[in-house]
């Protein structure tokens, strides 16, 4: 069976070893380096799937590391470790491509969910790449309107142009055209699409809805998805005519 590769940046060593230890019911293969330089070159030499990322490193910070591990290596998924108080660096890394963040101190099964959650994510888009298996996903394409969503190439057409997704976008998305004019919460999304409940972790769906928004309407002036004030979101199928 093939071990995920996961590399953890933190420059405190002791955290470093307490997160590893905490990961191994997970049987991955980790890796722990102490900063972005050594992060980068590990990062070239091998193929990582998920890198957990302290914003607060020396030399290079981590939100400057999320953004090159997102311009070169975009389907790497990246989780950033941030300090409680730290709300605008959550935002900015969120901004600049990280799949999720999560707030220290943090327990065990918060960060396995997270983890889990983001190489979920991963699986099906590689399975998806893969031609020389048969697809399992048992439904080919979902429309709505003018999207098109092909299951087995992982991808998402919008009045037939290509649109590229990252793995959690795509999921997101097909959540909302799996219920349109359904008005899902912000926690309602969390818990349906990443996967877990913990409150107090907003910023990572609306940061996904934002870039989603943003690729959706380099097509589509209009918005698809739409937000109803003090309740949530929706995808709106009138749009998609």
């Amino acid at each position: 069976m093939r071990h995920e590769k996961l590399l953890i940046v933190e420059d405190d060593r002791e955290i470093g070893k307490l997160i590893t230890t905490q990961l191994t019911p997970l049987n991955l293969h980790v890796d722990h380096v102490v900063s972005a330089e050594l992060a980068l070159k590990k990062i070239a030499k091998h193929p990582y799937g998920l890198i957990l990322l302290d914003i607060n490193l020396p030399q290079m910070d981590g939100l400057s590391l999320c953004r090159k591990i997102k311009e070169h290596y975009p389907a790497t998924s990246v989780i950033l470790l941030t300090a409680l108080s730290s709300d605008m660096d959550r935002v900015i890394g969120l901004e600049m491509g990280a799949d999720d963040y999560i707030c220290k101190p943090f327990f065990a099964r918060e960060l396995q969910a997270r983890v889990k959650t983001q190489l979920r994510h991963r699986a099906q888009l590689l399975a998806s790449q893969n031609t020389d298996e048969p697809s399992v996903v048992s439904e080919q394409t979902l429309k709505v309107g003018s999207l098109n969503i092909a299951f087995d190439s992982h991808q998402v057409y919008l009045a037939e142009q290509a649109i590229n997704l990252t793995a959690t976008e795509f999921d997101l998305l097909v959540y909302f055209a799996r219920h349109p004019n359904h008005v899902f919460s912000r926690q309602q999304l969390l818990d349906k699409v990443w996967g877990y409940q913990h409150s107090g972790y907003e910023h990572t769906v609306n940061s996904h809805i934002n870039r989603l928004r943003a690729k959706l309407e380099l097509h589509q002036s209009t918005p698809i998805i739409e937000t109803v004030w003090g309740v949530g979101y929706k995808l709106n199928p009138s749009q998609l005519n």
